[in-house]
């Protein structure tokens, strides 16, 4: 049985917030920087960036999907000028890079804070497992980050549940010592816009390529919406979490780690690996889109470039985890809402186009499964309306025709299961008959 829309749905959502937890607030410094250094106010601006990013992310995942796109240029190529087009690839290329070098540091120095063990340790760690990790497919890796997302949801809950019951004093009381916090972007509603940039510019390349394993716009739409809703509950609970115990982090460079650990010390042990685990999480969705843009023409040299670029970035990543974040995500943040704009004014203005492709996939879906099935009829007419839709379609021929191929696969495999166990006797059917009757003594 086909899956319905709303679990397809849950599982996009899921891997475009594991997508964004790892830089967008698992070790804390990110809230920090663009929120909690603003005192309460900031917490509002949390809200903004989350709205906003639910909106982008809604309409990025939904262009990948109308275009299917294999990677990021496909899109940047449709929407806007060749010159812009070139400019927006190069701003995510070097993004992806950038990220995954702040990823890669930041793994460092989780592993130095809570062990004590040299930077450079846990770096290399995290560059094994994203090497490793790598060499899988996009479907795999997407599976890879919703399985391990609701670990840290799990932990921000709880740790915003345990704040909120054993904090003394006011809301506000904890101000003078949340604002002492560097913010490198001010006023508070520019750094909420900058952070929703740095996530658009971040997350772009990796979720217009799941987009285009989705072959239905809208579930990519309604999966963008849910995964964006649910993040900006995680970012508002990171962030009062944080407000209400800034005391206890100081000047940790993981401050995420730090508050946890002196709740409890298992805590921190805890806390470490979820943190780990969801920094791996974006350093491999930012490398593997990497390898792939970069070898777009040459998918058969992935691997090697994947690696070489992977390792460049370990090298880079010896810069220091504090001092990237506090330069290269204001700068990244401030081109991501000129990237955020022009999808979002394509968008807006095809909206009539993006709807009938919706359907029109819906009709190829339906004329494919008639042309595959067993037992229905495929008529010479049936085959010019399918080369005909096929033709209409904004995506490219091979691309619909192949994604929605696979489905009508899948959807007839499936039917063929249900009715193969359908058609096997119950417990109380008794022997079968034999096929002449049977025989009277």
């Amino acid at each position: 049985m086909q899956h319905p829309v709303a679990l397809r749905s849950l599982k996009i959502a899921l891997a475009f917030v594991g997508l964004l937890v790892g830089a967008g607030f698992a070790t804390g410094a990110e809230v920090i920087q663009y929120f909690v250094g603003f005192g309460w106010i900031g917490i509002v601006g949390a809200g903004l960036a989350g709205l906003l990013v639910t909106a982008g992310g809604a309409v990025i995942l939904q262009l990948g999907s109308v275009f299917l796109a294999a990677d990021h240029k496909v899109v940047f190529r449709s929407v806007s000028h060749p010159v812009m087009a070139r400019i927006l690839d190069v701003v995510v290329t070097v993004t992806l890079f950038a990220i995954g070098v702040v990823m890669l540091a930041g793994a460092g120095s989780t592993l130095a804070q809570q062990f004590g063990w040299p930077t450079w340790a846990g770096s290399t760690l995290m560059t094994l497992l994203v090497l490793v990790t790598g060499m899988l497919d996009v479907e795999k890796v997407s599976a890879i980050i919703s399985l391990i997302t609701p670990l840290v949801v799990v932990a921000v809950v709880a740790g915003f549940v345990h704040v909120l019951v054993t904090r003394d004093g006011g809301f506000t009381a904890h101000e003078s010592l949340a604002v002492q916090a560097t913010t490198p972007v001010d006023p508070w509603w520019l750094s909420s816009v900058n952070y929703f940039g740095l996530v658009v510019v971040m997350a772009v390349s990796m979720c217009l390529v799941i987009g285009g394993s989705i072959t239905h716009p809208r579930e990519a739409f309604l999966g963008g919406l849910t995964g964006g809703l649910m993040y900006t509950a995680l970012l508002l609970m990171a962030s009062t979490l944080l407000y209400l115990g800034y005391a206890e982090i100081g000047r940790a460079d993981v401050p995420m780690l730090r508050l946890f650990a002196s709740i409890a010390p298992w805590l921190g042990w805890a806390m470490v690996v979820v943190i780990y685990l969801m920094i791996f999480n974006t350093a491999i969705g930012m490398f593997y889109a990497l390898g792939r843009r970069l070898t777009a023409d040459r998918p058969g040299r992935y691997r090697p470039v994947f690696a070489g670029v992977t390792l460049l970035a370990f090298a880079v990543s010896f810069v220091g985890f504090g001092d990237l974040i506090n330069v290269v995500y204001p700068a990244l943040g401030h081109l991501g809402i000129v990237l955020a704009l022009v999808l979002l004014v394509w968008w807006l203005t095809h909206r009539r186009q993006i709807s009938a492709e919706s359907g029109l996939r819906l009709r190829l879906l339906a004329l494919l499964r008639l042309r595959e099935h067993p037992e229905k009829t495929f008529t010479a007419q049936h085959a010019v309306q399918l080369q005909e839709a096929v033709g209409d379609s904004v995506a490219a021929p091979d691309a619909v025709t192949e994604a929605l191929e696979d489905e009508v696969a899948q959807v007839l495999e499936e039917d063929d299961a249900l009715t193969s166990e359908g058609a096997r006797p119950g417990p109380d059917a008794g022997p079968e008959r034999p096929a002449g009757g049977s025989h009277s003594a």
